[in-house]
């Protein structure tokens, strides 16, 4: 099993966890809220994984043949063909090996399987990722956190016809000794939008609150900006070495 794949199973663990708490402490109504909250994120986590782990074992099914082609070329002393093929290689490799190690291993794998799905998705990325090994958040809250954003993102980018104008940049590290997360991402808006918890169908609205509950909790500081066609947001949490 790829050691991406097992952060991924933790971090469902983790949410059942959260759901057992959920039933004891708080009212019934927000209990069903919370529990169909959850339910979907672990549904998509499921999803992502598997979609990663389909890639990386599909790259290993057809390391044989790639090396099959490679032997014939080397022995015909096909020099060219040989090293354009290994060209061609390189640049598959490149598009499957996207996975992002910064020694944060749940962070990781949360970044790498929604980074996967906005691939899956024909949606270009620019994607820089220094995460520290400890997070001022908790695990479940840097997903809900990261999740819901880049939910968010690509769910507007695929709304966008046109593949070459899909988009989303992302920006997680340390700056100014805070935790910085900036996520920029194309959409079809035309015009500025005054209110972002109307936009999105049902479960959406609650994605966002629980963002803005978690920078409250922990006094950090979030700013959502939208012009015409690009959608960005911006999220510092104090941080302590």
């Amino acid at each position: 099993m790829d050691w991406v794949i097992v952060p991924g199973i933790v971090l469902l663990i983790v949410f059942a966890a959260c759901v057992l708490v959920i039933r004891v402490f708080l009212p019934r109504q927000i209990v069903k809220e919370l529990e169909k909250y959850q339910n979907t994120l672990i549904g998509r986590q499921f999803e992502e994984i598997r979609n990663t782990y389909r890639e990386m074992r599909g790259w290993r099914h057809d390391y044989k043949n790639h090396m099959q082609v490679l032997k014939i070329y080397v022995e015909n002393r096909q020099w060219e063909e040989c090293m354009a093929y290994i060209a061609q290689m390189n640049q598959d490799l490149s598009d499957v090996d996207h996975v992002i190690k910064t020694g944060n291993v749940m962070a990781d794998a949360i970044v790498n399987s929604k980074v996967s799905l906005a691939k899956a998705k024909k949606i270009q990325l620019d994607v820089t990722v220094k995460i520290p090994k400890e997070l001022p958040v908790s695990d479940v809250e840097f997903c809900v956190l990261f999740g819901n954003l880049m939910d968010n993102a690509i769910e507007a980018c695929e709304k966008i016809p046109e593949e070459e104008e899909r988009f989303i940049r992302v920006f997680i590290g340390l700056f100014k000794k805070q935790f910085y997360i900036s996520i920029t991402n194309a959409t079809n808006q035309k015009k500025r939008v005054q209110r972002y918890y109307s936009l999105k169908g049902e479960g959406h609205g609650f994605g966002l609150y629980r963002i803005d509950k978690i920078i409250k909790e922990r006094k950090g500081y979030l700013n959502r900006k939208d012009e015409p066609g690009v959608f960005a947001t911006e999220i510092m949490l104090p941080f302590v070495p």
